[in-house]
C-alpha cells in the first residue's frame, strides 16, 4: 500500500475527480469549485516540476481558512449544502498530501461517496444517467492504480481498462436488482434530509396577493400528476382545491388558523364519485391538492373545516395517494355566525368606490348580486394579462375602475371584496385549474403554470358555490389553457405554450418514462414491494422470508457469475498461454508442476535442477514465455520460436 504511482495515474485521477466535481457544480458555491480546481492544478504542478509536497505548517492554515469560508458562506447552517461544500473542498485539499497507493484509494472512495451525494439533490432519471460516467471513470481509475504497470497513455491499455470497468459495473447489476426488489423497505425515509434541502421548492403559497400567481405561471415545473380510474371530468371542471383564504390583511389574503375550532362544513353528495390517483411533487408545505370536492383522503391526512386537505407533515418528498371527489355536491348548507363574520370581514374606509358599487346592489337577491358582478366583468373592457400594473393604496378600486388589467388573483380578490361589501359571504380558494393530458401514460400533468384562484360564495339553500370570475373575462383560460387566454403567451414557459407541438410531444414522451421511474423506482415503497411479491407468488411475505430469499438469490447470482468468469478466463487464454499449457502437460510425466506461488522463471529453475539434460531449453522456454506475456505489442516471430521449442521438447 506504500507503492508510489506514476504521473499517468495522477493525471487519470485528477481528470476523474474533475468529472465528479463537474456533476456537483450546480450544487456548490462558485468559490468552492474554484478552490477545488486550484488545489487540483497545484497537485499537478507539484508532480510535473518535482516540487516538494506542502508541509503541515502551510496546509493547516489553508484548511482553517476554507472551513471558515464554508461556515460564513452558509451562515453557520450546517446542513446538506454546507456538508457537501466542506467535503468537496477537503477532498481537493487531500490531493496535496496524496503520494502512495493508499492515498489514491482513499481519494477514490471519497469520490464514490460524492457521486452518491448527487441523489441528495435529485432522484430523476437524468441524475441517474449523470452518475454513470463518473462511476465508470472511478472504477477504471481504481483498476489502473491496482495494475501499476498499466500504461494509460496507450490507447489499447486505456480501452482495456474502461471495458473492464464497464464489465465490473454490469456484473453488479443483477445484485443491485435483487437488492432493489427484495431488500426490506422501511416505511418513511431512512434518514432525515437537512432543512436546507427544502429551500427553493416552488409551489402554491399559503397567502395571496396581487402578482403571486401570475409569477408562478412562469414556472413550467410539474406540480402533480393525476391518473383517473374512470371517466375523466371535462376540462372546465378540473379545479384542484388547495388553501382556502378567509382573512384580508392589507393587500394579502390568508388562511385561517388550523386551530380555529370550527366544525367541518357539511357535505351532501349529489353526483357520481370520481376516483383518481395523484403523484404530488414536494413543495415543503402541508396541503395536498385534490379535485373539488374531495370526500376520500389519503392516509394520515385530514380536512380543514373548509375542505382543504392537510398532510400530517410538510410534503418534502414525492408522494402518491388515492382520492375520491364528487362531481356534484352541496357544501355547508348552514352558515354559523362565526363563519358569517369571517366571510363578510372588510377593512373600514378602504376601496370606497368598490364599496359604493356593491351597496348599489343591496335591493337585489344574493344570486343577482353575483350575476351583477360577473356581468360587469363580461361587459366592461377588462383584460386578462400576465403583466398587470402595480396597484396602490386602494387596490380593488384601482383595478376595477382604472387599470382593468389583471390575472386570476385580481379577479378573485376583487370579486370576493364586492360580494362581501354587498353582504354576500365569500372567500377565496387557491389551487390549480385544468391540466395537460398525456396519452402515452394516460394521465394528466398539472404544472405550476396552471396555478389559479377562484371564489366561493354562500347562497341560501345552495351552500358554498364555486364562482370563477376569470371565466367571465377569459373563458378560454378555463375551457382550453393559459396560452389560449393571454396575448403574452411568449412569456410563458415553453411547456405551457402551444406553438411548439414537436417539443411538447417529445416532452410528453419523456415524461411518461419519467412518470414510470417515479412510480416504480422512486415510489417502490414497502406497500408496493409487498403488492408486487404477492402478485408474483400469491402469498404474503414476512420480513424473515424477504431476508432469506434476498441472501439466497445473491448467493446464486454470485456463484453463477464466478463460474462464468472462470470459464471466460480459461476460454480467453492467449496463444502463449495455450503453448505453455502444452509444455506443462509434458512435464506432468516427470511429476513437475508449478506451485501456485511460482512464476515461470522460478519454476524453470526448479525444473532445470530436476532435468539437467534439458536445463537450457527449460530456461529458454520460460524466458520467451515471460517476454510474450508482458510485452506491450505482439511478437509473432518469438511466438513461433516458443512453439518450436515446446514442440521439440522431450523428457528423454
Amino acid at each position: 500500500m506504500t507503492a508510489k504511482l506514476s504521473t499517468q495515474h495522477l493525471k487519470w485521477l485528477l481528470a476523474t475527480l474533475a468529472v465528479v466535481l463537474a456533476t456537483h457544480t450546480p450544487n456548490l458555491p462558485v468559490w468552492v469549485v474554484a478552490a477545488s480546481v486550484f488545489f487540483g492544478a497545484w497537485r499537478y504542478l507539484l508532480d510535473k516540476n518535482q516540487w516538494r509536497m506542502p508541509k503541515l505548517w502551510l496546509l493547516i492554515p489553508i484548511t482553517l481558512l476554507v472551513s471558515l469560508g464554508v461556515v460564513l458562506n452558509f451562515k453557520g447552517n450546517f446542513g446538506r449544502d454546507a456538508s457537501l461544500a466542506l467535503l468537496v473542498v477537503m477532498a481537493s485539499l487531500k490531493l496535496l498530501e496524496t503520494k502512495v497507493l493508499r492515498d489514491y484509494i482513499l481519494m477514490i472512495i471519497l469520490a464514490y461517496f460524492l457521486v452518491g451525494n448527487l441523489f441528495m439533490f435529485n432522484q430523476t432519471i437524468a441524475t441517474f444517467a449523470l452518475s454513470i460516467p463518473p462511476l465508470l471513470l472511478l472504477t477504471a481509475t481504481l483498476i489502473s492504480i491496482s495494475l501499476l504497470k498499466t500504461n494509460l497513455e496507450n490507447p489499447q491499455s486505456l480501452k482495456f481498462t474502461l471495458l473492464l470497468a464497464g464489465k465490473l459495473l454490469l456484473q453488479a447489476v443483477p445484485v443491485m436488482l435483487i437488492l432493489f426488489v427484495l431488500f426490506p423497505r422501511i416505511p418513511g425515509p431512512l434518514w432525515g434530509i437537512p432543512q436546507d434541502a427544502y429551500q427553493g421548492m416552488t409551489g402554491l403559497g399559503d397567502s395571496l396577493q396581487f402578482g403571486n400567481i401570475s409569477q408562478l405561471t412562469k414556472n413550467s415545473s410539474i406540480a402533480f400528476r393525476v391518473q383517473f380510474k374512470g371517466q375523466v371530468p371535462a376540462k372546465n371542471q378540473l379545479y384542484w382545491r388547495g388553501p382556502v383564504l378567509w382573512h384580508q390583511d392589507g393587500k394579502q389574503w390568508l388562511m385561517p388558523s388550523q386551530n380555529i375550532g370550527l366544525r367541518a362544513e357539511t357535505l351532501v353528495t349529489k353526483g357520481a364519485t370520481i376516483d383518481y390517483t395523484i403523484t404530488l411533487e414536494p413543495h415543503n408545505r402541508l396541503w395536498l391538492l385534490l379535485l373539488d370536492m374531495p370526500t376520500k383522503l389519503p392516509n394520515e391526512a385530514k380536512l380543514t373545516h373548509d375542505y382543504s386537505a392537510i398532510a400530517a407533515n410538510p410534503v418534502r418528498t414525492r408522494i402518491r395517494y388515492d382520492a375520491t371527489s364528487l362531481s356534484a355536491y352541496t357544501l355547508g348548507e348552514v352558515l354559523n355566525e362565526r363563519e358569517k363574520t369571517m366571510s363578510l370581514q372588510l377593512h373600514e374606509g378602504e376601496n370606497p368606490r368598490s364599496f359604493e358599487l356593491a351597496k348599489s346592489w343591496q335591493n337585489k337577491s344574493p344570486a343577482d348580486k353575483v350575476n351583477s358582478a360577473l356581468q360587469m366583468y363580461r361587459t366592461q373592457p377588462f383584460i386578462y394579462t400576465l403583466n398587470p400594473p402595480i396597484l396602490g393604496k386602494d387596490p380593488v378600486d384601482e383595478f376595477l375602475f382604472n387599470a382593468r388589467k389583471g390575472f386570476c388573483e385580481h379577479y378573485a380578490t376583487s370579486f370576493v371584496y364586492l360580494m362581501r361589501a354587498a353582504g354576500v359571504p365569500a372567500r377565496i380558494v387557491t389551487g390549480y385549474q385544468g391540466g395537460e393530458f398525456n396519452p402515452n401514460g394516460n394521465y394528466h400533468i398539472i404544472r405550476q403554470s396552471d396555478a389559479h384562484a377562484w371564489a366561493e360564495v354562500w347562497l341560501e339553500g345552495r351552500g358554498w358555490v364555486r364562482i370563477d370570475p376569470t371565466a367571465a373575462v377569459s373563458p378560454e383560460r378555463i375551457e382550453q389553457d393559459l396560452s389560449a387566454a393571454i396575448a403574452e403567451s411568449d412569456q410563458l414557459p415553453l411547456m405551457a405554450r402551444g406553438d411548439y407541438p414537436l417539443l411538447r410531444k417529445a416532452f410528453l414522451n419523456f415524461d411518461s418514462i419519467n412518470n414510470g421511474w417515479n412510480q416504480w423506482v422512486l415510489g417502490y415503497d414497502d406497500k408496493k414491494q409487498m403488492e408486487l411479491l404477492k402478485k408474483l407468488t400469491s402469498k404474503n411475505w414476512s420480513l424473515s422470508e424477504l431476508v432469506f430469499w434476498m441472501m439466497g438469490a445473491i448467493s446464486i447470482v454470485m456463484t453463477i457469475t464466478f463460474l462464468a468468469l472462470i470459464k471466460t478466463v480459461q476460454r480467453q487464454k492467449s496463444p502463449a498461454e495455450r503453448l505453455y499449457a502444452q509444455y506443462l502437460n509434458k512435464l506432468k510425466h516427470a511429476n513437475l508442476q508449478p506451485y501456485s506461488h511460482e512464476g515461470a522463471l522460478d519454476f524453470a529453475k526448479r525444473a532445470a535442477l530436476a532435468l539437467p539434460n534439458q536445463a537450457s531449453n527449460i530456461m529458454l522456454i520460460a524466458q520467451n514465455y515471460n517476454v510474450l506475456q508482458y510485452s506491450q505489442a505482439p511478437n509473432p516471430l518469438l511466438l513461433q520460436s516458443l512453439a518450436l521449442l515446446i514442440q521439440q521438447f522431450t523428457l528423454k
